[in-house]
């Protein structure tokens, strides 16, 4: 459930809001409103706690010595002084870098001029010998014009290197286009180099200092979140609003929100304080922070949804029980692989038992995968996956129990017949001969899950509004979704199975019946899906957005198909599995190979793992925070209670 929130107002005296906040840290229940802080400590803050997280970033790159030591234990401000010296060390390496790159393009420029000196051209200009240097291509040297005076350095790479004696300012008029003129550079190559030999020892003497400083990088983090919180203190001390200053009545103030269930605290505390508090149910135009609060079990779906970053609006649902249920078997199926299941289940298992023998308390992100496990086994028992073995080799290696547990429409242990063909399951009302495949099952299945889940939402819907008359909009949505469902199974399933006029009831085919509802709910949802006191608004505003409330009814048959997504996701992961056994099969019975099958089989189901878990986050956490929430109307635009309390230091 998400808690409900009371807006308050704490008043106190200027010269008390120190002291005030930091009772109300103390007291550690209010989520106070954002304010904008000010002020030259505040700004200090901010520099020291930036310098602290780049320096944790330098040295946390930094591979530390085999043998750290133990660092002492630094004040505040030495720790301070030791991440100036890290961001000083590091601009200096930043800079010695380019200065390397820089070089050494300027180095390349003259490789096969040999050693350059300018100094060396300055002389023999002051003696009356002005010399410039130049390429051309090789086809091209003959060009130039006798009368030019040239020395051939050397012929390289179909290039010529010449000197041009006597040269001008000037470009000579008679020289090829193609003579590119090299100009000289600021220093000598032979100080160029020693500039990189010498930046190269800095940069490895830098190293060293760095590597020594690693040593202090947890001081540097736990100042780090100290800083943070000392922003955030600063934060609301200087952003609080205030009367001006000399007033008899000097006071100050500030705003927040606390969950109902922790007002009592903030009411004694006030008491004790001498504060002044008002408090009320917060405004429509609020953004109210949203507290989850759920049992044990559902709150194992946290891990994931804090992972998400979806928080649901203080004024949206909470669906985290929901998200729970579905997400869970919606893992199952795309995880899909029993056997796969039994591994997670057990390292899980081994994982909490060691925290366990520790003491520790138990993550709800181990429980979590526990729990998934615990889905995909079951799934794996329902299908009859496991390893991707077929069911004539499990019943080989012993197991021959898991096809005969297996639900048999869904099974893949009954998926054919003995030549080969798929195997039919007849309806009460088909032909014979006319049925339906293991696939086509699958594709059923998925079908009704999104039929529960989807209706869930407008049942929650329908709860919600059932004193306004915008519950026969939540109606008219819920019989579109029941009346596409029978449209899906006819379109994408079967259409000879389920046929329009497949069963009859009192001489209406029941697909009258069902695209009935898909037209009467349509109705409904054009008449009362934008109530708000007024009926004909109401139809007015359908009638502005016209071509996204038909285009709704398309979105329906489009959300229920999505969900075909896991049988298909599935259906791909054990394709891969197959694939594997089938590589590794021949070489497992030569004993030289033994091993190369083995590693096969490992790497092989390892990697169908790890894209199944991709699928499983793409595809299963989207039905719930996409097509779910959208038939919800939820936007996941919430943000978190957080209340204004001390941290606990780590």
């Amino acid at each position: 459930m998400i808690v409900p929130m009371k807006k308050v107002s704490l008043v106190v005296l200027n010269k008390e809001r120190k002291e005030a906040l930091t009772q109300l840290k103390k007291v550690g229940v209010v989520h106070l409103e954002q304010v904008e802080g000010k002020g030259e400590q505040l700004a200090a803050f901010k520099e020291a706690a930036s310098n602290a997280m780049t320096a944790a970033s330098i040295l946390g790159e930094i591979k530390a010595p085999k043998k750290k030591g133990i660092a002492e234990v630094l004040s505040n401000e030495a720790v301070l002084e030791k991440c100036k010296t890290v961001l000083s060390l590091s601009d200096e390496k930043k800079k010695l870098m380019e200065e390397i790159t820089a070089s050494t393009t300027e180095l390349d420029r003259f490789a096969s001029w040999g050693e350059v000196t300018p100094a060396d051209f300055d002389l023999l200009r002051e003696k009356g010998i002005s010399l410039k240097m130049y390429e051309i291509p090789e086809d091209k040297y003959s060009l130039i014009d006798e009368n030019s005076k040239t020395v051939c350095v050397n012929r390289f790479k179909k290039t010529v290197r010449f000197l041009l004696l006597d040269a001008k300012d000037e470009r000579p008029e008679s020289f090829p286009p193609e003579a590119y003129e090299v100009p000289l550079p600021e220093k000598a190559t032979s100080e160029i180099k020693k500039i990189i030999s010498d930046s190269k020892e800095r940069i490895a003497s830098i190293d060293k200092e760095l590597a020594s400083l690693s040593v202090y990088v947890s001081q540097i983090q736990k100042l780090q979140k100290s800083l943070e919180s000392d922003i955030e203190f600063e934060t609301f001390y200087s952003g609080m609003g205030q009367e001006e200053e000399g007033k008899s009545t000097d006071l100050a103030w500030l705003s927040g929100y606390v969950p109902v269930d922790s007002l009592d605290e903030l009411k004694n505390a006030a008491k004790e304080n001498a504060w002044a508090l008002a408090y009320d149910d917060p405004a429509e135009e609020d953004e109210v922070p949203t507290k989850l609060k759920n049992n044990k079990l559902v709150s194992l779906i946290y891990p994931l949804t804090d992972f998400l970053g979806t928080v649901p609006g203080y004024r949206e649902y909470d669906i985290s029980g929901w998200f729970l249920l579905f997400f869970t078997v919606f893992f199952g199926m795309i995880f899909g692989d029993g056997g796969y299941g039994l591994l997670v289940t057990v390292i899980a298992l081994l994982m909490l038992l060691k925290g366990a023998a520790s003491k520790q308390k138990a993550s709800p992100l181990l429980s979590l995968v526990l729990l998934l496990g615990l889905a995909t086994v079951g799934w794996g028992f329902v299908t009859c996956t496991w390893f991707g073995l077929t069911p004539e080799q499990l019943r080989n290696f012993g197991f021959g129990f898991l096809p005969d547990y297996s639900v048999k429409v869904l099974s893949n242990a009954f998926s054919k017949l003995p030549d080969g063909s798929d195997k039919i399951w007849a309806l009460p009302w088909t032909a014979e001969g006319v049925g339906l495949t293991t696939a086509q099952n699958m594709q059923i299945f998925c079908f009704t899950l999104a039929l529960l889940q989807l209706s869930v939402a407008h049942f929650k819907g329908m709860a919600r509004y059932c004193k306004s008359l915008k519950f026969f909009g939540e109606l008219g949505a819920l019989l579109q979704i029941w009346g596409m469902f029978y449209v899906v199974l006819m379109m994408v399933v079967s259409g000879e199975v389920f046929a329009m006029d497949a069963i009859k009831v009192k001489d209406i085919p029941i697909g009258y019946i069902f695209v009935g509802l898909v037209a009467f709910g349509f109705a409904l949802s054009f008449i009362f899906s934008n109530y708000d006191g007024s009926v004909i608004a109401s139809v007015l505003e359908s009638c502005k957005n016209i071509i996204s409330v038909l285009l709704g009814v398309v979105n329906v048959f489009s959300d229920i198909v999505s969900y075909i997504r896991l049988w298909a996701v599935g259906l791909a992961g054990a394709a891969i599995s197959d694939t594997v056994n089938t590589m590794a099969g021949p070489i497992l019975g030569h004993a030289i190979l033994f091993v190369a099958a083995i590693v096969l089989l490992v790497f092989g189901h390892g990697l169908n793992m790890v894209l199944n878990l991709l699928s499983v986050i793409v595809h299963g956490v989207r039905l719930n925070t996409l097509e779910f929430s959208n038939h919800l109307g939820m936007s996941w635009s919430g943000f978190k209670y957080s209340p204004f309390v001390e941290k606990e230091a780590k």
